[in-house]
């Protein structure tokens, strides 16, 4: 079904902003799009950022409206984790089947690249200014310098809120009867540091690897660039023995990194000037509902369901938020009410699903990783995978390389994860584990 042209404002110039922007302006749409912040293209980026893992959800939607290629530019595949563990040499553990990976790709680079994009197709952009209040029955929006000063107002006949974790057009509507709301923070923080290219500009890690130093409480990592740089990710606790409260010099963050992490050692300088030179950022999980307001205001994204970064879905869910928005309008051309109800109905179990599995992986990566009875649980699993391909597909591989609902993922994963258990009970389990009658067992325990 086709649409009625109308007059959009998008609240947020990230990812999804601009992302939805464009699919917006191809349906026929006028699209303003308003950011607080100034124009990233501009600015330096401020050491904010976790580097992103696009994967099968994040591409398919830049495919439908034929952009994946030229995102894949700026983009390097990664087909395995390097695993830096205490006391062993380097090792590397395979994502998936042959020829499937995650991809790096720096926040900044394609945050620039998607307004460009947007532009192109038509798209207004308003940087730097600020939207302080917004009328949802009218779609009105109210922006000014300061939230004391003077207003200008804006009516359009939609509003969709891309504004992040912290928005404020959902701001405006939690304040709306029965309206529910959750945040939670999780008492680690993220810091990020640079690993910069050798000096002919290639890289000084395996570039096709996303490279973790799990270390129990607190864990480091780092993503490639496509200029040969590394950006870093340390996540630790906020206080505690070894946490950010407790490094306070120079001296105690290289005495923390040439301790934890000797494999970057020739690195040290670099990573203690940026530990004080960048800051150290909160994560939140933070859930709601309704996500629209009558046919007039739709939440898209963080604004709806930030979640913590450690499964590499917040961009890709952000984005299969915008895909399935768009199977919804093509079916219900001009009907806003009815795509918007559809569209919520849709994508919160999907969103509470993810939020709980990135909350475990964060369990999962920084101590599990290390630990010689996951790992053998994971070489079991892998195995049997390999052998029945229709009956056992990975949790890892349903979130990351498929488009199955992720509701569907969390389902299967824990019906999985309670036959591993008690495989794993098995005695002599690290004698037999590749034998007949350990996968008999599990085929057994099959539904």
């Amino acid at each position: 079904m086709s649409q009625t042209s109308k007059n959009i404002a998008i609240v947020g110039s990230g990812l999804v902003g601009s992302l939805l922007a464009i699919y917006l302006r191809k349906l026929g749409h006028a699209i303003t799009v308003f950011d607080r912040r100034p124009d990233i293209r501009t600015i330096e980026f401020s050491g904010r950022s976790i580097n992103l893992a696009m994967s099968n959800r994040g591409w398919r939607a830049l495919d439908e409206i034929g952009i994946e290629e030229e995102i894949k530019k700026i983009a390097i595949p990664l087909d395995k984790r390097a695993m830096h563990v205490v006391g062993k040499p380097m090792y590397f553990q395979h994502y998936g089947e042959e020829g499937e990976a995650i991809w790096s790709i720096s926040r900044g680079v394609l945050n620039r690249k998607m307004i460009d994009l947007a532009e192109e197709a038509g798209v207004k952009f308003k940087f730097e200014e600020k939207v302080w209040d917004v009328d949802l029955p009218a779609a009105k929006l109210q922006t000014g310098e300061t939230e004391k000063g003077e207003w200008k107002e804006y009516a359009y006949d939609l509003i969709f809120g891309c504004d992040g974790a912290f928005s404020r057009i959902r701001h405006k509507m939690q304040r709306r009867s029965r309206f529910d709301y959750s945040q939670d923070f999780i008492d680690v923080g993220y810091k990020e540091l640079t690993i910069p290219a050798n000096s002919d500009g290639s890289h000084k890690l395996d570039a096709n690897s996303f490279h973790i130093w799990p270390r129990g409480r607190f864990m480091f990592i780092a993503m490639p660039n496509i200029d040969g740089s590394f950006t870093c990710t340390l996540f630790m606790p906020f206080e505690g023995d070894i946490s950010f409260e407790s490094i306070r010099t120079h001296e105690e963050a290289r005495t923390f990194f040439r301790t934890h992490f000797p494999s970057v050692d020739q690195e040290i300088e670099n990573l203690a000037h940026d530990f004080f030179k960048n800051p150290t950022s909160a994560m939140v999980t933070m859930k709601c509902y309704p996500w629209t307001y009558w046919d007039k205001v739709a939440l898209v994204g963080d604004s709806a369901h930030a979640i913590v970064p450690f499964y590499g879905q917040g961009m890709n869910a952000g984005f299969e938020d915008i895909f399935v928005l768009n199977k919804i309008i093509k079916e219900e051309g001009d009907n806003w009410e009815a795509i918007f109800q559809q569209y919520q109905k849709k994508r919160k179990p999907n969103a509470d699903a993810i939020a709980e599995l990135s909350y475990r992986n964060f369990m999962e990566m920084s101590s599990k990783t290390a630990d010689p009875k996951f790992l053998m649980q994971k070489k079991i699993e892998k195995r049997f995978a390999q052998k029945y391909p229709d009956k056992w597909v990975p949790l890892y591989s349903r979130v990351t390389f498929s488009h199955r609902p992720y509701s569907e993922a969390l389902a299967i994963g824990n019906a999985q994860e309670k036959i591993m258990s008690q495989i794993m009970d098995f005695p002599d389990i690290e004698k037999k584990w590749d034998s007949d009658e350990i996968e008999q067992e599990i085929l057994n325990m099959l539904p």
